[in-house]
């Protein structure tokens, strides 16, 4: 067998222990995250608020350094798929294995098919430009045999005629959303419901902690909307979320699920980010509430017929991950432990002391719910000087059931494969 260079591949961390970690144990920074590290947090393991000031902190991020490269558990690998793109964020597998990606400020969708032996795509192509602020990507009808391809814009939802294998869009964007609140948080992520009848949209909140009933900026934000996919306003899917970045629907339990970016400015280990499936029309605290009724001192004293009502996570994540874009593993590349598990990009910190994130977590699954465990699964994108060299944004199986994970801060893809212990 040829070895293999350190420059296309790294195994991960020595081998550790397996235990979950708990309590204080539980929480991390850079230093401390390594691959195959499973941690869980509970609501009676949070802080209470400013128990460390809130501070901002944000990474100047910095070309990759020559030796470094993300680092997966033992038995994976790790390649670069492709570089040098423009803001690579969302990555979705189009039913014929075609990869979208956005490319959010130059309003652009790549399409990257095939892998060759050497790993990388066997053709790219620039499907369509001139969206505004494109991040979210759904194809519809659910199933083999797509007619559209919905973009979630940062104030639309647009959608485009297509089939499978078409490199590029044969026609204009037709609008769907015309007006969706801009401002503030700009992801806004698309789903559709296995039966086809309902679309998920994401709308993140404008503010930090802004009431909305003072602020009319926050209507409708804070929440995942449910639409017709032809556009026709249903209702407020779920409230209280304050960024719903990613939203998929479980292929176990036909339930929705999202990753969320909490608030900031209440000190380094709050709030928890979370990962969760969301119940319909269930309330889950922003601005008033958090984890749970644990009331924003910002906001004391307001809405307290809300205390109790409010829906604690699935699973929390590191305060300040920024957790984006997740999916449910659907391959066969990786051992049968994975299948069905969450896989989520945290892009990292700016508001915490000691940068924390900057990885992708795997959230372990039985028969589709969490327990509310995950794992340090693909790191390594901060020096151990605290330099910034790589920002994860997206996650998407491919066909060959590699991980594909697209990276701003290095304007990559990497490709995470499984070679054996």
């Amino acid at each position: 067998m040829a070895l293999l260079s350190a420059s296309s591949l790294c195994f991960g961390a020595d081998k550790i222990d397996s235990k979950v970690l708990t309590g204080t144990s539980a929480f991390a920074d850079y230093h401390s995250v390594q691959p195959g590290v499973f941690r869980k947090i509970t609501a009676n393991d949070i802080p209470k608020p400013y128990a460390t000031r809130g501070v901002s902190n944000g990474p100047e991020v910095v070309p990759k350094p020559a030796n470094a490269w993300p680092k997966a558990p033992k038995g994976f690998k790790v390649e670069l798929y492709a570089d040098g793109l423009n803001l690579p964020r969302e990555i979705r597998r189009a039913p014929n294995g075609d990869l979208f990606v956005a490319e959010t400020d130059s309003g652009e969708l790549k399409i990257f098919r095939g892998i060759t032996k050497e790993g990388k795509p066997e053709q790219t192509s620039t499907f369509t430009k001139g969206l505004r602020g494109p991040f979210g990507m759904a194809f519809y009808p659910p199933g083999a045999s797509p007619q559209f391809i919905y973009v979630g814009n940062e104030n639309s939802v647009v959608r485009f005629a297509y089939k499978n294998g078409d490199l590029k869009a044969s026609g204009q964007a037709e609008t769907i959303i015309a007006k969706i609140p801009t401002g503030g948080h700009s992801t806004r992520d698309v789903a559709f419901s296995f039966d086809g009848k309902r679309m998920f949209v994401s709308v993140g909140s404008r503010s930090n902690v802004d009431d909305p009933d003072t602020h009319p900026g926050e209507k409708l934000r804070a929440n995942i909307l449910e639409y017709t996919p032809e556009g026709k306003f249903v209702k407020v899917y779920a409230s209280g979320i304050r960024n719903p970045v990613g939203i998929a629907v479980n292929p176990i339990t036909n339930e929705l699920w999202c990753s969320v970016n909490e608030r900031d400015m209440l000190g380094d280990n709050l709030v928890p980010d979370y990962i969760t499936h969301v119940q319909e029309e269930g309330f889950y605290g922003w601005p008033w509430y958090y984890t749970g009724s644990n009331q924003d001192p910002r906001l004391k004293g307001t809405h307290p017929e809300l205390r109790g009502h409010v829906i604690v996570p699935d699973v929390l994540l590191q305060p300040h991950n920024a957790s984006l874009e997740m999916m449910f593993y659907d391959g066969k590349q990786f051992p049968a432990s994975y299948s069905g598990d969450i896989f989520a990009a945290e892009h990292g910190s700016w508001n915490k002391a000691v940068r924390a994130g900057y990885e992708v977590v795997r959230v372990p699954l039985t028969n589709g719910h969490a327990t509310g465990e995950y794992e340090d699964f693909l790191t390594g994108f901060v020096t151990e000087s605290g330099d910034v060299w790589g920002r994860p944004v997206g996650v998407a199986t491919a066909t060959d059931g590699s991980l594909m994970v697209t990276d701003d801060g290095s304007k990559s893809i990497w490709r995470v494969t499984y070679v054996g212990k």
